[in-house]
């Protein structure tokens, strides 16, 4: 099973790399379920439902969260309706939705998906590793291969988490910095991991946002309003390539360039 991950999907030049390029992909790349961070789909900060749709219209699977997920209010109210969105789990236990989504894969068979932050610089109200186990062994209950994104700050959380569940899952891969690591490897229990996937959208920026302004707030500590940048838009990701009991057999990064 080749399995496409889909790094975080930046505002309107993301949606749009997609709409164009993913069909396409998919096909060239053999892809059998397509994973998407879609937590920067709303002109960069959350997602809607009705993004959730088009997103899927252009062919994506499941969508996993982050930090971002409540930032646009119609999302909580809508999001027990669909069993395609994974929100982190760590999350507050009274907050819709859940950190787990089983989705059926080319051939039906089903993949289940985590979505989980990390704990260091980021607000949680549990920290990832009080609640992995139990997620893994739930997903493990439907099916082998197990998907996780852990949305994180620190590279060091996402490499520790990523050797504590090597063997139990298919594959940990990160996101959150929008910068691709170079690190992608099948550690020795059968497990892919990738420190972080990149990001899918304006790469002419400051982390998809336009380079003026977030210099501006760097430099002068005021409030700018941030706007999603155009220039050189990527897709970037990962495809980890699966066997029928959940082993990782390869992981590669993805980059194309779409504009």
């Amino acid at each position: 099973m080749n399995i496409l991950f889909v790094a975080d999907v930046v505002g309107v030049p993301g949606r749009a790399a997609l709409q164009e390029r993913l069909p396409s992909l998919r096909d060239e790349l053999d892809v059998d379920v397509c994973i998407v961070n879609g937590e920067n789909a709303a002109d960069g900060v959350g997602i809607t439902p009705k993004l959730v749709r088009k997103l899927l219209e252009y062919g994506v699977d499941a969508i996993t969260l982050g930090n971002h997920t409540w930032r646009r209010p119609d999302l909580a109210g809508w999001i027990e309706s669909t069993d395609r969105v994974a929100r982190p789990a760590n999350l507050s236990r009274h907050a819709p939705g859940t950190g787990l989504a089983v989705v059926p894969a080319r051939d039906e068979t089903p993949v289940a998906v985590i979505s989980i932050m990390g704990s260091l610089f980021l607000d949680v109200a549990h920290g990832p590793f009080e609640l992995i186990d139990d997620l893994v062994e739930e997903a493990r209950a439907q099916t082998p291969v197990v998907f996780v994104d852990i949305h994180a700050e620190a590279t060091s959380e996402k490499v520790a988490l990523a050797r504590w569940l090597d063997g139990r899952v298919t594959a940990v891969v990160g996101t959150h910095t929008h910068v691709q690591t170079n690190d992608a490897r099948v550690q020795p229990g059968g497990t892919a991991a990738l420190t972080d996937a990149g990001m899918t959208g304006p790469h002419d920026s400051v982390i998809g946002v336009v380079a003026e302004q977030a210099i501006s707030r760097m430099r002068t500590g005021l409030p700018v309003r941030f706007e999603t940048a155009q220039g050189d838009v990527r897709i970037e990701g990962a495809l980890v390539e699966c066997t029928a009991d959940g082993r990782a057999t390869r992981i590669e990064t993805v980059r194309v360039s779409v504009a």
